[in-house]
């Protein structure tokens, strides 16, 4: 980020919010073998968890467009603070009831947390500085949400999964009284956790509420040269561009989801690793450390390479290493899949930032339709889990494949088009 943009102190104090949402999001792939456990879930009901939670965004997310144009940047910001740190609370309930159904209630009003936190700091990032270095400074700001994701599965491992996590046939040979005993203890291992949590949040809140941040409104995005709408006459429904990164956002996130939400099951396997679910945990921040270390260095390649020539590049590149994971064992298959993590990180911020390029005034709608498109995390897991019901785990990767696949096409060809009707937008 160059020293000379007057933004830098707030760009700097918005970093934290993408650790936070990073952290808890990651949470998720240690808490799914830990309530699989707990409630002796198949992988399709396990899956529920990343459906509850990425649903949000379907249904939050345009609402919360709406309401940071309405309001501002910083309100969505301390609004969205408060609502994640409410769910984080629910899952103490949730735990001391043994109710799964209540768990998943909580994930929900946690990712709505998170959903209008994203509207809100997403484009307020692309919109802090000059317009062609929006997918840069984004991706960079993007790399302290993937130092949250890499520190998560420490965290969840040390904590959330302190005790041996029993195998399903192993539960079953638990007597009525055993089996209790086993549930109870395990769910209150996530109790203070997310009350931790639940308080960062809040004070954090606080924080955003005492500070003050640069007043960006509608009229000043409309005017901001390049970043000007191509027809000022049309929403943000009109753009081309936006659309189909909408859909790229779909199939990113839900790729990304569908590997972490099955890692540690993944190198649990024995022809993959033989993994214990604990020792798995710890792999889990290779994949996304990966992605923390992409970010860096690709924020620093994008000043110099067209951002969507990049994002085709690293799509390839992943397609590449989950058909590897797919088609071997040991080491190799194991190491392809974790690998992935590096070349995930550029993708989000990149397609964000090309799909929102030029909308001017509709920013903070088209932010609303990005984040709404993440549910894809939210889709995809559950199909990815009817799969490996059916055929396997290790084979029902092909669905990241082919959501790579798109995303390739999105870098090189889908991110040129503007409104429709072909008028291009520059990389």
């Amino acid at each position: 980020m160059p020293a000379k943009n007057p933004y830098l102190g707030s760009l700097s104090i918005l970093t934290s919010l993408f650790f936070m949402w990073g952290f808890i999001t990651c949470l998720n792939d240690i808490l799914i073998p830990h309530l699989k456990s707990i409630f002796i879930l198949n992988y399709t009901q396990v899956m529920l968890v990343q459906f509850c939670f990425f649903a949000a965004y379907l249904i939050v997310s345009v609402p919360s467009g709406y309401f940071v144009e309405r309001f501002n940047y910083q309100k969505g910001i301390i609004t969205g603070l408060a609502l994640a740190s409410l769910g984080c609370c629910l899952f103490y309930p949730a735990a001391e009831w043994l109710s799964y159904p209540l768990f998943l209630a909580a994930f929900f009003v946690l990712a709505s947390g998170i959903t209008l936190l994203q509207v809100a700091a997403n484009p307020y990032v692309t919109i802090l500085g000059q317009p062609e270095t929006a997918s840069s400074r984004l991706t960079l700001t993007q790399a302290f949400n993937s130092l949250g994701t890499t520190l998560a599965p420490y965290f969840g491992g040390l904590f959330i999964l302190a005790l041996p996590v029993k195998t399903t046939e192993e539960l079953k040979s638990l007597d009525a009284e055993a089996l209790a005993v086993y549930q109870s203890a395990q769910a209150q291992l996530v109790q203070l956790p997310y009350l931790w949590l639940a308080g960062s949040l809040l004070a954090i809140a606080l924080v955003f509420a005492l500070i003050k941040l640069p007043t960006i409104t509608p009229s000043a995005i409309e005017h901001s040269g390049t970043d000007r709408p191509v027809n000022d006459n049309k929403n943000a429904w009109h753009y081309r561009h936006l659309l189909l990164g909408a859909l790229g956002i779909f199939v990113y996130v839900g790729a990304e989801v569908s590997i972490g939400s099955f890692l540690i099951s993944y190198l649990g396997e024995p022809a993959i690793a033989g993994l214990s679910a604990q020792d798995a945990s710890h792999y889990v921040s290779f994949y996304w450390g990966g992605a923390m270390l992409g970010r860096f260095v690709g924020a620093s390649l994008m000043q110099r390479i067209p951002a969507g020539k990049l994002l085709a590049f690293n799509a390839c590149a992943a397609v590449l290493l989950v058909l590897i994971a797919m088609s071997w064992n040991g080491p190799i298959a194991m190491w392809s899949l974790l690998a992935i993590g590096l070349f995930n990180s550029i993708m989000f911020p990149t397609i964000f930032s090309l799909a929102l390029n030029r909308l001017g005034k509709h920013t903070g709608q088209g932010s609303g339709i990005l984040c709404a498109a993440i549910v894809g995390g939210a889709v995809l897991p559950v199909v990815q889990g009817l799969f490996a019901d059916r055929i396997g785990l290790q084979a029902a990767f092909f669905i990241p494949a082919l959501c790579y696949g798109y995303i390739a096409y999105y870098g090189w060809r889908g991110s040129r088009f503007g409104v429709a009707g072909g008028a291009s937008v520059p990389e």
